[in-house]
Order: C-alpha cells, then structure tokens, then sequence
C-alpha cells in the first residue's frame, strides 16, 4: 500500500471511493452514517481496516476535525437527496443533509488537504438557480482552493453501459497541483447491457409472475423486448431507447416508479442487487452478501460509478505525486 499519498472518505457508502484509491494510496479515515451500508464496508475492507487500525465513525458531526488523521485528498460523496431531482430540492435549507457540506468545510479548515474531490448528483449545479453551487465554490475559493469541476456520465466516461450523469469537483490547495489536472476525457462504450447481467440461473423470487397483479399484467403487456431495460411508470412500462440501463435510484429496491426490469429467455424479472452493483462497475469479487436486497439496491443506488472515479483518482494522484 502506497505510504506517501493519504486519504480520508467521508460518507463513504459502501466504498467506491475507496476502491478507487486504493492501490494508489492509504486510507487514514472513514465516516458513514448507514449502518447496513457500513456492513458492506467493512464485508470488503475489514481486514485492512483492522491491520492499520482506521478510524471509522458513524457521526462525521461529532467528531472534532483536528483530531482526524492528517491526509492529501479529502474524498467524500455527500449526501445528494437534498439535491436530487427526485427529492423536495431544498439544498441547504435541508435541516440535516444539506448542512453536511459545511462539516466538510470544517474539516478543511482544521486540516488543510492538498485535494478536496467531491461527487454529488448533476442537479446540484442549478438548484436554487444556480445559489446553492455557488455557495459551494465561493466557500471553496474562500479557504484558498482552485476548484475544477465537471460533468461526467458513467456511459461516456466509464465504459459502463449505464446513464449515470453526476457532477465531480475537485479543488486544490497548491495552483501548480491545480494546473497540471484535467477530468478524463470520454472513452468509447464497449459494455453492453448482456455484459452486466449474472450468468447462470436467477432465483424465482426475481421474476414477476403473479398475473393477478395489475402492475404484473401491465408489465407482461408492456415488456417486448429482450434484453432491454424497462422502468415501470404509473401508467406505462418505459423501455430504455438508448441501449444502456438508466439510471439507479436508492429507491428502486422498494418497489414504485424506478425498478429496473428485464426479459429474459426465462420471463421478466427485476435486476438483481449483483447486477446493480455491475451497472455501477464494481468488481466482481466485492462482497454484498450478508445484506438483505432492499439495503443492496439502496446501497447500489447510492453508490458512484467506479471506473469513472477510478479515472478521476488516477488525474489527482498524477497531478500531486
């Protein structure tokens, strides 16, 4: 493990961030506030979070920002709903979530790092016409930071066959580090939907087969296509045209409007939670079993697009090595 580059991943999710960093360097901290999506975490970093002894909180609030491990890059995906087009859109007059970002400041203040890399949902830049990003940039500029930021699609920048557009930024505190990063550029898409999809046989309990379900019936009318991916909408069964899976919510293991949903040559059926993960480009050794679906789907609704963070990762650790 790389001993001179160090990094901290704040609401960390199941660890995207840190699969992204870590064969380029040293994870000294980590918070995340979803217990079942620290289960994963730790299924799959455990063993390193116990040889050298990683702090990992629950409460990133609680904690006294000078006591958190000195570190180059601060990486945190904070949490998006107040953000989401999907949500209430209230930003940071959220009573909780929309305050996060300011503990993120916070710990900027105490411990200055080199690279502040932040990830959130492409909403963010409009909301509150434009306000509340520009909140987010000035608070940035104002602690001495050089911020680049772009949007970046997991189905042009990831060679992951899904449409995943979200909003990267990354502020650096030195101008020559700043100068010498650029986002990824795109890259051809080569994965296909099939690509993604779990070999072998699917448990029945995926399937949807209770014809006496009126939401079945509409699915079963509407679903003609193999091999596409089909989102059930109130009135209608929405097929994806673009060729790619659309993208996942942290919703869509509970049933309603954003389940994802296939034919295959058996019948139509639900992505699985495995699946999800692999519309995401996460490996295909990481671990979520021990977790019930509905807190997989949710946690593989909240995660990032792995490749597209990993390139990302790749351009910060270039440009401050």
């Amino acid at each position: 493990m790389p001993q001179d580059i160090k990094f901290i991943d704040l609401f960390a999710g199941v660890g995207g961030f840190h699969l992204a960093f870590k064969h380029k360097a040293e994870c000294v901290f980590i918070s995340e506030w979803d217990k079942k999506a620290r289960e994963t975490y730790l299924n799959n970093f455990g063993e390193e979070i116990e040889k050298y002894n990683i702090p990992f909180v629950e409460d990133i609030a609680s904690i006294d920002p000078y006591s958190i491990p000195d570190h180059d890059v601060l990486c945190a995906g904070f949490p998006c709903q107040p953000f989401s087009l999907a949500g209430k859109k209230e930003g940071f007059l959220h009573p909780t979530q929309g305050t996060l970002f300011f503990n993120i400041v916070e710990i900027i203040k105490a411990k200055k790092p080199r690279v502040v890399f932040l990830e959130n949902v492409k909403n963010l830049r409009s909301h509150d016409k434009g306000r509340t990003y520009q909140v987010i940039l000035d608070t940035l500029a104002e602690e001495g930071y050089y911020v680049r930021d772009s949007i970046l699609n997991g189905s042009t920048h990831g060679n992951t066959p899904q449409n995943r557009e979200r909003i990267f930024i990354v502020a650096f505190k030195n101008e020559e580090d700043f100068e010498k990063f650029d986002f990824p550029e795109p890259i051809e898409l080569t994965k296909r939907v099939v690509d993604c999809l779990e070999e072998g046989e699917i448990p029945a309990k995926y399937y949807q087969t209770n014809m006496e379900s009126p939401s079945v019936i509409k699915m079963h009318e509407g679903m003609t296509k193999k091999w596409i991916i089909y989102q059930y909408r109130r009135f209608y069964m929405r097929e994806n045209m673009s060729g790619v899976c659309p993208t996942l919510t942290a919703n869509m293991g509970t049933g309603g409007h954003n389940v994802p949903l296939i034919m295959d040559n058996k019948g139509i059926r639900k992505l699985t939670p495995r699946e999800c993960f692999n519309f995401q480009g996460f490996p295909d050794d990481f671990i979520i079993e021990g977790v019930s679906d509905s807190h997989l789907y949710k946690q593989a609704g909240n995660s990032v697009v792995l490749p597209v963070v990993s390139r990302i990762a790749d351009r910060i650790i270039s440009s401050i090595a």
